[in-house]
């Protein structure tokens, strides 16, 4: 298909979906890109010049984004300076134009450019607003700066991350914009599933900080603090709250890392047997906690004797569930995900072929799909601006001579 259609190739849930992003770099994209992969048409807008920060941001190739060639996938580039009145102008008929409005700016400068709820609903009362901000449209610090990290320390998930000795840790990618994205996502789903229900439908303004999607997530630490009294702590690999006799890493003879987990009576039972530990010894729940400390230094022990490979192949056969700790190399060569299609080869027009994940998750029936890596900037200018919302060639003339697109 060319890139200059829209994406009508009947494939997807959400065919015939009309989105505007005016959001940069991880959660209001992400919240995007799931809507993109299943079928609807996304436009994401960009300042002319730089463009997103994530074209920019980790690494490159050649001096090309490999992040934003994932990150930007299935969308519409096109470029808009808001500080220009003729910028916003173009932007109140982009939002006349979408079905679901997303948003990551300040509340100031959304007041400022026009593209706060009020102004939204004014001009597009069936539109979806989407506003994913540091601290929540309606707190105290509705116009602080925020970025995940921030929402992930503030979930209390940080606290809980990492082994009781040592510091809170966060996790090694952008884990508090991306789970805000995805329940960006869930939630635009939930507001158009209300409108396409309800004929007296109002539109909907989705206010959504960055640090409640992972608070949400961890649906024990208020209530057991608020009845108990307790404030839970890190431990480790083991659960904060809910102590298995075994969850942990261990390091093979070979170098490599195994993690191990029990989440039932049977499963300690296959660890002991396979340990040569009397099992009616960890029969009961009582009996695995007071000795779960056993377990874990005798399978430390255990996986130390032996290569990876051979401590697989045993713990398979006794039952135990466990895998490799996968890196990248891992995920590329793994014959699950393989057999999955999960990793796709995409032919981009800078880097040509490239391998990205696929659409996730799989639809057996009504399968989304992958039709174009990230965009270059602005590169969907003429058919967005001139094709869908009608702008005349003269006035594409004069909004790119001024420097507006």
């Amino acid at each position: 298909m060319s890139d200059n259609e829209r994406n009508t190739t009947g494939c997807g849930q959400l065919q015939g979906l009309k989105v505007v992003e005016f959001a940069h770099v991880v959660a209001g994209p992400l919240a995007g890109s799931m809507l993109a992969d299943q079928g609807a048409d996304v436009v994401h807008v960009e300042p002319p010049g730089a463009g997103d920060a994530a074209r920019a941001m980790g690494p490159q190739r050649d001096g090309v984004s490999l992040w934003f060639k994932v990150a930007g996938r299935n969308k519409r580039s096109v470029t808009l300076d808001l500080h220009h009145a003729a910028g916003r102008s173009v932007a109140q008929r982009l939002v006349a134009w979408a079905d679901v409005v997303i948003v990551t700016l300040r509340a100031g400068r959304l007041r400022d450019w026009g593209l706060e709820w009020d102004s939204i609903h004014r001009i597009n009362p069936r539109a979806v607003l989407l506003q994913i901000s540091g601290f929540g449209a309606t707190s105290s610090q509705a116009d602080a700066p925020g970025f995940g990290k921030m929402g992930e320390a503030r979930s209390g998930v940080v606290h809980l991350t990492g082994f009781p000795d040592g510091p809170p840790v966060h996790t090694g990618f952008s884990h508090g914009d991306a789970v805000t994205g995805l329940m960006g996502a869930f939630a635009v789903l939930a507001a158009l599933h209300r409108r396409d229900h309800d004929p007296c439908f109002d539109g909907e303004w989705i206010d959504l900080a960055l640090f409640e999607s992972l608070f949400r997530l961890v649906e024990w630490q208020v209530i057991v603090h608020d009845q108990l009294g307790r404030v839970p702590q890190r431990a480790g690999n083991q659960l904060a709250v809910a102590p298995a006799a075994v969850i942990n890493t261990y390091r093979s003879r070979d170098g490599e890392w195994i993690t191990v987990t029990s989440a039932t009576l049977r499963s300690v039972t296959h660890i002991a047997r396979l340990l040569g530990v009397p099992e009616h010894e960890f029969a009961t729940a009582q009996q695995q906690y007071e000795r779960r400390k056993e377990l874990d230094e005798g399978l430390r022990d255990w996986v130390a004797e032996r290569d990876a490979g051979e401590c697989l192949e045993e713990f398979a056969r006794a039952e135990v569930v466990a895998s490799r700790v996968f890196d990248a190399a891992d995920i590329a060569a793994d014959p699950v995900y393989a057999e999955r299609e999960d990793i796709i080869t995409m032919d981009d027009p800078d880097l040509g072929p490239v391998r990205m994940q696929t659409v996730i998750p799989h639809f057996r029936r009504h399968p989304g799909r992958i039709w174009r890596t990230g965009p270059a900037l602005g590169q969907d200018n003429h058919l967005v601006y001139g094709q869908w919302l009608g702008l005349s060639a003269d006035e594409l003339a004069d909004l790119e001579k001024s420097g507006v697109i």
